[in-house]
C-alpha cells in the first residue's frame, strides 16, 4: 500500500491538474455532498407514507436517528483515512458505501431493514461531508478557499429547500422508494465526473496506520451521546435511568478514547491537530454557531405556526429568509476574506449582528408581524452565514496538508454534533417551559398557552451565538497561504 501511495503522489505531481480539471473535482464532491445533504431533508415528508406501507410506525423516528448516528461518528475516521490512502478512493469508498445503503433502503420489505439501510447510508454521508471540504483544501489554497466555502453552503440550501418538496412529491404522487432510488444515478455521475481528474490529486501523508481500537471508542462514545439528545425528552425523561446510563457510558468511554490518544503511537486524531488553538477555536465556534442554527430552524416553524398563525407549509416556506440569508452571509465573507488580513473581523461583525437581530426577535416575539419576523431572520442568516468561510479555512490554513483530512474531520465532527446537542438543548428548554414541539400547537395568536414565552427559546439561541463569538474572538489569527499577487488590503 506504501509503495502505490507514493507512486500515486509522484504521478500526481508530474501531471498536475488543470483548472478544467479542478472545477470538475470540485463539481464532482459536491454533487455527492448534496446526495448526503439531501438525505438529512428528503426523508421527512414521507416519513407517514412509509410507516403506512411498512408497519411498525413507532420506529419511524429511527430512520432519521439511524442515518444521523453513523453519520456523525465516521467522519473523523474518513478524515484520517483519506489523509493515508488518498482522497480518491476513500471518497469512492463513501459513495459505494451511501449507495449501498440507498439500494438497501429502496428495497427495504419491513421497518427494520429500512433503518438498516439509514444507518449504512449515513456511514457513507457522514464522510461525504468531511471528504468534499478536504477535497476543496487540497485544489485550492487557503487564500482563495473561502469562495468555494459558499458553494458548500449553497449545497446545503439546496437540500434544505429541495428535499422536503422531493420527499412530499414522491411520497404524495409516485412511491416512496423514489427518495432513495434517486440516489443512485446521482452517486454514479459524481463518480464519473471525478473519476479521471482526481487520480492526479496527490497523497500528503505516507507510510501511516489506522487506529482501529481509536476509532471503535470514538464511533461508541459518539453514539451513545447521540442517543442520549435524541431520546432526551421524548422517549425518556431527561434525568431517566435510560438516558443518564447513557450520558454516563458516553462519559467513561469519552475518557478511554482521551487516554487511547495520549497512549497510541499513532492516534486517530493527531495530538498535534487537537493542541492547536486555530484548530480548537475554529471547530468550538462552528458547533456552537450550529448548535443555534440548526435549533432555531427546527422551533421557528413551530413558532410561525402557534403565534403568527400560518399553516405547515407556510411555515416552511417562511424559512427561505434564514436559509437564503445564511447562504448570502456566506458568499459575501467568501469573496471578502482574500481582500483582508484581519479576515477574522468579517466573522464577528457577523456574529454580533446576528446575535443582535436575534436578540430583538426575542423581545418582540409575543406581538412581531410576519413581515418583522421575516427580516430578523433573514438578516440572522446573513450574520451567522459569515462564519462558516471564515472557520473552515482558519482552521485548515492553521495544519499542515498531511493532517487536512483529519482537521476537516474534527470540524465536521463537531459541526454535526452541535446540531444535535442545539435541538435537544432547545428541546428541553421549550419542555421547561410548557411550549409547544414539533407537531403541537399550530393554532394562531394565544389558542396555545404559553406561546409568548417562544422568547425564552431564541435567548437560548443567543447565548449560544454570544458564546461562538467570544469562542472566535480568542482563535489566534494566522496568514492566509496563498499567491504572492493576491491583493490584500491592510485593514
Amino acid at each position: 500500500m506504501d509503495q502505490a501511495v507514493e507512486k500515486q503522489t509522484i504521478a500526481a505531481a508530474a501531471t498536475p491538474l488543470t483548472e478544467a480539471e479542478k472545477n470538475a473535482i470540485i463539481g464532482g464532491v459536491l454533487l455527492s455532498m448534496l446526495l448526503a445533504a439531501l438525505d438529512q431533508t428528503i426523508v421527512a415528508p414521507a416519513m407517514p407514507t412509509i410507516g403506512h406501507a411498512l408497519g411498525h410506525a413507532q420506529y419511524l423516528p429511527w430512520i432519521v436517528t439511524g442515518y444521523l448516528l453513523t453519520a456523525t461518528a465516521m467522519a473523523p475516521l474518513y478524515g484520517k483515512i483519506s489523509d493515508v490512502h488518498g482522497r480518491r478512493p476513500t471518497v469512492y469508498a463513501a459513495i459505494l458505501i451511501f449507495l449501498l445503503g440507498s439500494l438497501v433502503s429502496a428495497m427495504a420489505p419491513n421497518m427494520l431493514v429500512l433503518v438498516v439501510g439509514r444507518a449504512i447510508q449515513g456511514a457513507g454521508g457522514g464522510g461525504l461531508f468531511a471528504l468534499a471540504q478536504t477535497v476543496i483544501g487540497d485544489l485550492v489554497p487557503p487564500r482563495e478557499r473561502a469562495r468555494y466555502a459558499a458553494w458548500i453552503s449553497g449545497t446545503w440550501a439546496v437540500a434544505s429547500i429541495a428535499g422536503p418538496l422531493l420527499g412530499g412529491t414522491f411520497a404524495e404522487h409516485l412511491h416512496w422508494s423514489l427518495i432513495f432510488w434517486i440516489n443512485i444515478p446521482l452517486g454514479i455521475a459524481a463518480m464519473a465526473i471525478i473519476n479521471k481528474p482526481l487520480r492526479k490529486l496527490p497523497v500528503a501523508a505516507k507510510r501511516h496506520r489506522i487506529d482501529g481500537l481509536g476509532a471503535l471508542l470514538l464511533i461508541a462514545a459518539t453514539a451513545l451521546l447521540l442517543l442520549a439528545l435524541n431520546w432526551g425528552g421524548s422517549e425518556y425523561p431527561w434525568l431517566s435511568r435510560e438516558i443518564l446510563g447513557l450520558v454516563a457510558s458516553s462519559a467513561i468511554i469519552w475518557c478511554a478514547f482521551a487516554l487511547r490518544l495520549l497512549r497510541a503511537a499513532e492516534p486517530l486524531i493527531s495530538l498535534e491537530v487537537l493542541s492547536n488553538p486555530i484548530v480548537l477555536g475554529g471547530t468550538l465556534s462552528l458547533f456552537l454557531l450550529q448548535a443555534s442554527n440548526i435549533g432555531l430552524s427546527v422551533y421557528l416553524p413551530v413558532y410561525l405556526q402557534s403565534v403568527i398563525g400560518l399553516s405547515a407549509s407556510e411555515s416552511g416556506t417562511a424559512l427561505l429568509g434564514l436559509m437564503l440569508g445564511t447562504v448570502a452571509g456566506a458568499t459575501f465573507s467568501g469573496r471578502t476574506i482574500p481582500r483582508f488580513v484581519h479576515y477574522k473581523r468579517i466573522a464577528m461583525i457577523g456574529l454580533a449582528f446576528a446575535a443582535v437581530c436575534l436578540a430583538i426577535l426575542t423581545l418582540v416575539a409575543g406581538q412581531a408581524s410576519l413581515l418583522v419576523v421575516e427580516i430578523l431572520t433573514t438578516c440572522i442568516g446573513i450574520g451567522s452565514g459569515t462564519t462558516f468561510p471564515v472557520a473552515t479555512v482558519s482552521v485548515q490554513n492553521a495544519v499542515d496538508p498531511k493532517h487536512l483530512g483529519v482537521a476537516t474531520g474534527v470540524m465536521t465532527f463537531l459541526r454535526s454534533l452541535g446540531s444535535a446537542l442545539g435541538v435537544a438543548i432547545l428541546g428541553a428548554v421549550a419542555l421547561g417551559n410548557g411550549l409547544p414541539l414539533a407537531g403541537e400547537g399550530a393554532q394562531a395568536g394565544g389558542a396555545v398557552a404559553g406561546t409568548s414565552a417562544f422568547w425564552v427559546i431564541f435567548a437560548a439561541a443567543v447565548v449560544m451565538l454570544i458564546l461562538a463569538l467570544l469562542t472566535l474572538s480568542l482563535m489566534p489569527e494566522k496568514p492566509l497561504r496563498g499567491r504572492p499577487e493576491a491583493p490584500v488590503l491592510a485593514d
